[in-house]
């Protein structure tokens, strides 16, 4: 997998964390960098460690699948590119919940690195190496959690839909290019 495929991987699957983010913004009235920072930490964090967790786990029974190895990575990154497409369109109002403190971030920084542990799974199974993916996945959704942070201070829920949905189509794509590569042989 080349640094582009990871780049639009890491863009992906840190889009839980970019609208719970937005959200996290939305519920302070007055922002501080310590909000973005820890935002940033808790999310970038856990988005990197879930993914090293599934590759450990996915290289342990790697070979007894390596037959289907891309149809399980395809159905992965699509379901969890369908839940979040699912949740985009969701009229469901999240709850804004101006809480920082180490429980409210540790239960928000696992609920949305879940779908990062199943990539890591992923790529155990396409033989990735690991260690620059969840340094590329860490760091791109630690900039995006920042920087959601702000943007929900500022312009509101407007965008934490989009980004959902846009995280969503992302994973299902390129879950269908790991498939037609292998399936096809390009």
């Amino acid at each position: 997998m080349v640094l582009a495929e990871l780049l639009i991987i890491a863009i992906g699957v840190s889009m839980d964390a970019f609208a719970v983010s937005i959200c996290k913004g939305l519920s302070v009235c007055s922002i501080k960098p310590r909000h973005a920072g820890a935002t940033a930490l808790w999310f970038g964090g856990f988005q990197a460690l879930m993914p090293l967790v599934g590759y450990f786990l996915g290289v342990s029974f790697a070979d007894f699948v390596s037959s289907v190895d891309h149809w399980i990575a395809f159905i992965l990154l699509g379901v969890i590119g369908g839940n979040m497409i699912k949740e985009s369109c969701s009229k469901d109002e999240t709850e804004l919940n101006p809480d920082f403190s180490f429980r409210t971030m540790l239960a928000m920084a696992l609920a949305t690195s879940i779908d990062a542990l199943a990539i890591g799974v992923s790529f155990a199974f396409l033989k990735v190496n690991i260690w620059p993916a969840i340094l590329l996945i860490g760091l791109t959704t630690a900039v995006f959690s920042a920087a959601g942070v702000y943007i929900g201070n500022v312009f509101g829920s407007r965008y934490k839909s989009k980004a959902e949905f846009a995280g969503g189509f992302i994973l299902i794509s390129m879950g269908l290019k790991i498939l037609l590569e292998h399936t096809l042989g390009a």
